[in-house]
């Protein structure tokens, strides 16, 4: 899970994440991740519009998200 948090935050990527806090509740968070450490990471979650520190041990999921473009013809 740690590589993936890597390669989202060095391409500046936002993502998309399910997060279980430590009172056992289950959230869906968009992120922006700022910065990484051993077991944990800070992101600016769009879900509480504030920048947060999360557990990496508590990501159940991590998806970043992929803006697709279209040309139009």
């Amino acid at each position: 899970m740690r590589i993936n948090i890597l390669k989202v935050m060095d391409r500046g990527q936002l993502a998309d994440m399910i997060y279980l806090s430590n009172n056992g509740e289950m959230t869906k968070r968009r992120v922006k991740v700022l910065s990484v450490n051993d077991e944990t990471f800070k992101a600016y979650c769009f879900l509480r519009n504030t920048k947060r520190t999360f557990k990496i041990d508590n990501v159940l999921a991590f998806v970043p998200v992929i803006k697709k473009e279209r040309n139009v013809i």
